[in-house]
């Protein structure tokens, strides 16, 4: 697993199969971003079998199979979807292509899991609307900021229980390493990767959304720039933006690629959220100087608390993409949800993109 780079950050986590071995099967396909790998590791641990994967480069492949031997390389995503064995595909493909391939994999019958962003464009979320409802498939995204962290989800379990009351706000802090000379083009063509809000801002809307307990949100301003890299004139290393959510609760978050170099981890990744009985800080890959990263910081009428979550809430995403897969149920999360998150970014990159050409 690389701290270092969040591109091939792939967390482990304790095994806990929610099935019996090759009751739920998988493939995966279009390997561009390094997240397919912990896609992967996540619905192993919860007890699936990876079948198959592919990807037209040879070389991606092979360094796959390096990881994981027991899957077979096929030569097309065809191969993939008519073999009746496979319940979901798992995919990280270049952004701009992850809407199209969704809904090749849902015509198929088989259930989609993408990293994310989902989409670049909002007509591509409207294809994928129909899509689902038409088929009757799931489309799933990693948003992994939340559901592949462990103080990230379990804060917004916590709050559901009420620990802090109706949440008021919530400010989130998510800077990234760019690691500029290891990106691929795509990286850097704003046609195919987003823009820094699509982007990595998805990750931040959806646990806005989650945290507030919030079915829609309002985005009121918005902002990205491109502050330190000239040579690379399509991309934007600064995004912000604030939102209020359906239910009163406002959100300002920024994201960017200014991760000192000096830090071990990718990235000082933070969440504070004010609710009416208490306040949460999560401090979710590092807590500079001291060491340790996966930890809640908790205060509410009884006093001051510091919960520890690594290695200790393990990831049950996974297990619960599962068994929707397998019963049809919405239980890991609802699909209006994982879209909503999607919807939201590219409305806040489209505010910020006009802001900019203005």
């Amino acid at each position: 697993m690389a701290r270092s780079e969040g591109m091939n950050y792939a967390p482990k986590g304790k095994s806990e199969p929610v099935v019996q071995p090759g009751e739920f099967k998988f493939a995966a396909a279009h390997l561009d971003h390094g997240h397919i790998y912990g896609q992967c590791n996540g619905l192993l641990e919860a007890g699936a079998e990876m079948k198959y994967v592919y990807d037209p480069d040879p070389e991606k492949v092979k360094a796959f199979q390096e990881v994981y031997p027991q899957v077979e390389a096929v030569d097309s995503l065809g191969r993939i979807l008519e073999d009746r064995e496979i319940n979901l595909v798992s995919a990280a493909a270049i952004p701009c292509d992850r809407g199209p391939i969704g809904l090749e994999v849902l015509n198929a019958g088989k259930d989609y899991f993408t990293d994310k962003s989902p989409f670049t464009t909002l007509q591509q979320l409207e294809d994928a609307r129909q899509k689902v409802a038409e088929t009757g498939q799931k489309f799933m995204v990693y948003y992994a900021e939340r559901l592949h962290q462990e103080a990230g989800f379990h804060a917004g379990e916590l709050i559901k229980e009420g620990v802090i009351g109706d949440v008021i706000q919530v400010l989130i802090m998510a800077p990234h390493r760019l690691s500029k000379d290891k990106r691929p083009d795509w990286f850097f063509e704003k046609e195919k990767y987003g823009g820094i809000l699509t982007d990595i801002g998805s990750h931040q809307f959806e646990q806005f959304l989650t945290y507030a307990g919030a079915s829609d949100a309002k985005v009121n301003s918005a902002r990205v720039e491109n502050f330190a890299s000239p040579d690379k004139p399509e991309l934007e290393d600064f995004g912000e933006a604030s939102l209020t959510a359906d239910t009163g609760a406002s959100c300002y978050c920024r994201v960017d690629w200014f991760t000192p170099d000096g830090l071990g981890f990718w990235g000082d990744g933070r969440v504070f959220v004010v609710g009416k009985k208490g306040t949460m800080e999560v401090r979710k890959y590092c807590d500079v100087t001291r060491g340790g990263s996966d930890k809640i910081f908790l205060v509410d009428g009884q006093g001051e608390k510091l919960i520890e979550c690594k290695g200790r809430i393990a990831f049950p995403f996974f297990g619960q993409i599962i068994l929707d897969c397998l019963n049809r149920t919405d239980n890991a999360m609802t699909q209006e949800h994982t879209f909503k998150s999607a919807e939201i970014s590219m409305i806040a990159q489209k505010m910020a993109d006009e802001g900019r050409a203005g």
